[in-house]
């Protein structure tokens, strides 16, 4: 089963089941996922509304991806209830989301890349992240690979 698809039963399922924050979480995903197909028809025409895999994998590490900037600053704000409640709507989230690489894999792939574009100082981060970034996409954090790409470079 597709992606979207899946998201969509499981809103249908939480809906059914009173699950409230569950629910109301993948509501907002399914919006953004219909948000994204009414951009996809506009700028393409019509018919051209339904998402790619990569297209919806993309809305739900955006979703993630916002949670994650909101828990920071709650956290700093001193909102740990705030906090907490997008923790819990981020792993309802990362259920949808390919498993996340970790640091050694993302250090291996960066080695890999930097040989492949012939970078050699932190100049060439730009050339770096271009190899890199399609070979990770959905399973890292792109500040963390950015991270790890500056620390090889200035090695």
């Amino acid at each position: 089963m597709a992606l979207d698809q899946e998201i969509r039963n499981d809103a249908r399922q939480a809906i059914k089941e009173k699950e409230e924050l569950r629910s109301s979480v993948l509501r907002m995903l399914t919006s953004a996922l219909e948000d994204k197909e009414r951009e996809k028809r506009y700028k393409h025409g019509q018919g051209a509304g339904s998402l790619s895999e990569e297209e919806v994998l993309e809305v739900v590490s955006y979703e993630a991806k916002k949670r994650k900037e909101a828990i920071i600053g709650f956290e700093k704000g001193g909102r740990p209830e705030m906090a907490e409640k997008e923790k819990k709507e981020l792993e309802i989230l990362q259920k949808y989301l390919p498993e996340q690489l970790s640091e050694e894999k993302i250090k291996e792939l960066t080695k890999e890349a930097i040989k492949e574009s012939g970078a050699e100082t932190i100049q060439d981060i730009g050339k770096v992240m271009k190899e890199l970034m399609p070979k990770l996409k959905g399973r890292a954090d792109g500040g963390l690979v950015n991270g790890i790409v500056r620390e090889l470079l200035s090695d």
